[in-house]
């Protein structure tokens, strides 16, 4: 009987058990695993090249594998062995990727990408905030010019930015995101100014140029990710000041694809209250998901009618398009606010 116990133990764990157990984890947490075998001085090497939600997707994997077998442990170090001879040696390195970078997409952005993956090569002040938390940064900016706080949320991841708006005083909610949205550039006047703030916090130097930071698309990302309650009382109050600016804002709130992810029923109550005809010229230019979605909630013989009307009205002039999808989504917004639809793609109001 203990000789049996002996055999059962020698033979080891079970190899269906050790790959479902491999099989469950994500690449994320494999790299993980990588990570806790090199030892700390390595694995802290690696991490400060790393953004800083990746920083925080690896830690919590980290601790997520701390509990793995030693079986699982060694077939994800041979899979990642054999990943590697798999690997061509390409050269070039990150002056070439710099200078890739530059003829694609212009210097300003090309160097906010390279900042932002090799954040140990530049130790600015505003750059050294995306690793804080919202309430933090607040607490840092709430004091400095409404300009100044634009500012510092431009540079700031969207979902990062709505928590610092809704950590601010709501008298000064609306000011600030005016402010981003007639943002264009910023000026070295004003780089050295907001600079001189982040070093009261932070030791750094910085070359000085002008940047391209907010504007009104990012002005409406940052609303997407504010909850409903606080951008409806933003959004008035900015309509009061200035109508224009506010319109554009919401008219770039929520894309026109993002009603694909709305349940049926809110589509069904949509299209109830948007013309016919307007939503043919607003189809025209969507993609296949949103196209689907409001052909998939008419009946077969209405889809029918309603795709031949639509394909022989022939080419539209997309200025068109866009105009009647704004439309659309002006109805849909009004009908959310009125609590009779779901809009998706809005950040954490909606799942």
């Amino acid at each position: 009987m203990a000789e049996a116990a002996v055999d059962q133990t020698a033979q080891g764990p079970d190899p269906g058990q050790v790959a479902a157990e491999v099989e469950a984890l994500s690449n994320t947490q494999r790299a993980a695993v990588m990570l806790m075998l090199l030892g700390e001085e390595e694995a802290a090497n690696v991490i400060r090249h790393l953004a800083p939600k990746e920083v925080q997707h690896l830690s919590a994997a980290m601790i997520s594998v701390a509990d793995l077998s030693q079986e699982a442990v060694s077939v994800v170090l041979d899979g990642f062995i054999a990943t590697i001879k798999k690997q061509t040696n390409l050269g070039g390195g990150i002056d070439y990727l710099e200078a890739v970078l530059k003829q694609a997409i212009g210097e300003d952005k090309a160097s906010s990408v390279l900042s932002r993956i090799m954040p140990a090569s530049a130790n600015r002040g505003l750059e050294v905030l995306q690793w804080m938390d919202a309430r933090s940064i607040t607490e840092m900016i709430a004091d400095e010019h409404p300009q100044i706080i634009a500012i510092v949320l431009s540079f700031l991841d969207y979902d990062v930015a709505a928590d610092v708006l809704r950590f601010l005083p709501e008298h000064l909610r609306p000011e600030v995101l005016g402010r981003v949205a007639s943002l264009e550039t910023i000026q070295p006047t004003a780089m050295q100014e907001l600079e001189a703030i982040m070093r009261q916090q932070f030791s750094s130097n910085s070359s000085l140029k002008s940047s391209s930071v907010g504007g009104v698309k990012a002005a409406a990302k940052i609303m997407n990710f504010v909850k409903s309650d606080i951008e409806q009382g933003m959004m008035r109050t900015l309509t009061e000041r200035n109508g224009d600016l506010a319109q554009r804002i919401q008219d770039n709130m929520i894309a026109f694809e993002n009603l694909s992810g709305c349940d049926n029923r809110s589509i069904q109550t949509l299209m109830r209250a948007v013309p016919s005809e307007l939503l043919m010229v607003a189809l025209k230019g969507a993609d296949d998901l949103a196209k689907d979605k409001f052909l998939s909630n008419m009946s077969a013989r209405a889809r029918e009618m309603f795709v031949d009307e639509m394909e022989a009205r022939g080419p539209l002039r997309l200025s068109d398009v866009e105009d009647a999808q704004k439309q659309i989504l002006r109805t849909a917004r009004r009908l959310s606010d009125a609590g009779e639809m779901m809009l998706a793609g809005r950040g954490a109001d909606y799942v």
